[in-house]
């Protein structure tokens, strides 16, 4: 058995105090423990070899993986007790238990799995008339008669392409300078059913209850308030409406802050699907739909849900 002081010592850092809670509940490897708390690798190793050495943390290698697990003979009645208070009076243990249900439905989810191993190959392998944009362009024509809001639109063109077969777009842009183009371009090809708006994607200017999809198309990252951002996409759907978010998976690229005004440097599928969650959006799905090839290999997630 575990040293009580020693524990105890131990059970003073939150990092390691949430790693006990999610290993408490499922076997995971440090890479589903980066996913679910958006950590370092380094960092959450460290810990592990720490609560490993006192024997908190038993460990077991599959194939190139290392999957660790409370050890359920390592904890006293009373440390036990420690983290079932714990559990109640850490905040991030309840984004922690979302993260890890996310982790598990995607375990489970085989299919998901195998359409992203599609995703990675499509493409790479030369088919004449096979591609991104011809996919694209057909999917768009089966678009219904919708009235799509477009936050962050910066010049449009996801806006204009969906113009073509939606009722009406709202483009909603920070920038002066991208909603005058993006107009001055709508009116130039015809488009009269493509609106564009100044206003800022935490309150765009859009009546509430009034729009049947939201689009935040690689806009979320840039956002002061994410949260409120997907708060004000809820505001404005109607009841039944859907948001689709597609920006990027959490990376540590600290140069994006400077080559691309990123606030925020991406999202990991646990905190975005809470987020929505925390917004009062019901079926939240998220996914990672696609890996560039070239360094800092960003990779895209994909999170939808519904009013």
């Amino acid at each position: 058995m575990a040293s009580i002081l020693k524990s105890l010592r131990l059970f003073s850092d939150d990092t390691r105090l949430r790693l006990l809670l999610l290993l408490r509940q499922e076997e995971l490897s440090v890479a589903e423990l980066q996913e679910i708390l958006g950590m370092g690798q380094s960092r959450i190793s460290s810990h592990l070899a720490q609560l490993r050495t006192a024997q908190l943390v038993a460990d077991r290698r599959a194939g190139k993986n290392i999957y660790y697990t409370l050890n359920p003979n390592a904890l006293a009645l009373e440390l036990e007790a420690v983290l079932e208070a714990a559990a109640l009076e850490m905040p991030e243990a309840k984004s922690d238990n979302r993260g890890l249900d996310a982790l598990r439905r995607k375990r489970a989810d085989l299919s998901r799995e195998y359409f992203n191993r599609m995703a990675g190959r499509f493409g790479r392998t030369y088919c004449p008339g096979r591609t991104w944009e011809g996919v694209a362009r057909m999917l768009f024509t089966l678009v219904p008669p919708l009235l799509i809001a477009d936050l962050g639109a910066g010049e449009g063109h996801l806006s204009q392409l969906l113009a073509k077969r939606a009722r009406q777009v709202i483009a909603v842009d920070n920038s002066e300078k991208m909603v005058e183009y993006g107009a001055s371009l709508a009116r130039a090809n015809g488009i009269a059913n493509l609106e564009y708006r100044l206003g800022d994607i935490e309150n765009p200017p859009i009546e509430s209850g009034s729009v049947d999809l939201v689009l935040l198309s690689q806009a979320l990252h840039h956002a002061g308030n994410p949260s409120r951002a997907l708060q004000a996409a809820h505001r404005i759907l109607r009841p039944g409406g859907q948001v689709a978010v597609l920006d990027l998976l959490a990376h540590q690229f600290e140069q994006a802050r400077e080559l691309y005004a990123d606030t925020w440097l991406g999202f990991t599928e646990a905190e975005l699907g809470a987020m929505l969650q925390d917004a009062g959006f019901s079926d939240v799905d998220s996914a990672v739909v696609s890996k560039d090839e070239q360094n800092p290999v960003f990779q895209t997630l994909l999170a939808t849900g519904r009013k």
